[in-house]
């Protein structure tokens, strides 16, 4: 894939020294396959993992029938999530991350929507208050004291804002939760990435903010559905 991706042999050579001092593939080949789609990826930003791809085809099953629904990917890194959403569906796309350089990387992929710079919500349009059919959240959702332990590609390579959840990995998870009613349609839906471990937690995170969570299971993968109130709810 490098040789491939190289112009001649001195770049050549300079890919192999990041590859070789462990910078992800993705970082050094500068993209990464997501859902079928090569999503660009700039150096220090967080690698879409296949994982995630749950999380896609959940919202394409929740949002199929609906024309044109309003997606929100918030801590969206590269912008993959929503990205991918609307590679299979024609939607309103807004996308929000905190890291200036993921805002970068997501506006270079994420050629149909918004990409708004930003914590969380706070980025958000208010416009968007009340209309927002899916909420997708891949937040950190690793503990702080945990990040020492993950490999050297992670915890080296990608900035620990996109890492770190806090000292039990659901402090964005919570406030995500906490923030959904406000800005779901009565028949919107959250959908939050989380671990095996942590996932009765989100759950819970979601339920405590009005929200009807169930949790989905695939392989390894771990996601859960909350779903709006049947009112909505506004501060």
């Amino acid at each position: 894939m490098l040789q491939a991706a190289a112009a001649d042999g001195d770049q050549l050579e300079r890919m192999l020294a990041r590859r070789a001092a462990g910078e992800p593939l993705e970082q050094v080949l500068g993209w990464a396959e997501f859902c079928g789609l090569r999503i660009a990826v700039a150096p220090g930003v967080f690698v879409p993992r296949r994982r995630t791809e749950l999380l896609v085809e959940r919202a394409v099953q929740l949002l199929g029938h609906r024309k044109r629904p309003v997606v929100v990917d918030l801590c969206c890194g590269t912008g993959a999530i929503g990205v991918a959403i609307a590679d299979r569906l024609e939607v309103e796309l807004h996308a929000t991350d905190l890291d200036p350089d993921a805002v970068a990387c997501a506006r270079q992929n994420a050629t149909t929507g918004e990409v708004h710079e930003g914590d969380l919500y706070d980025a958000l349009p208010a416009g968007l208050r009340g209309r927002v059919d899916l909420l997708a959240v891949n937040a950190p959702y690793v503990p702080t004291d945990q990040i020492r332990l993950m490999p050297p590609e992670a915890r080296l390579h990608e900035h620990h804002v996109a890492l770190d959840g806090g000292a039990d990995g659901l402090d964005l998870h919570r406030r995500a939760a906490g923030g959904a009613p406000a800005w779901l349609r009565p028949e919107g839906a959250l959908l939050i990435e989380t671990s095996q471990a942590q996932a009765e937690r989100t759950a819970a995170a979601c339920a405590d903010a009005g929200l009807r969570p169930r949790i989905l299971s695939q392989d390894e993968s771990r996601l859960v559905e909350a779903l709006a109130p049947s009112v909505s709810v506004h501060p």
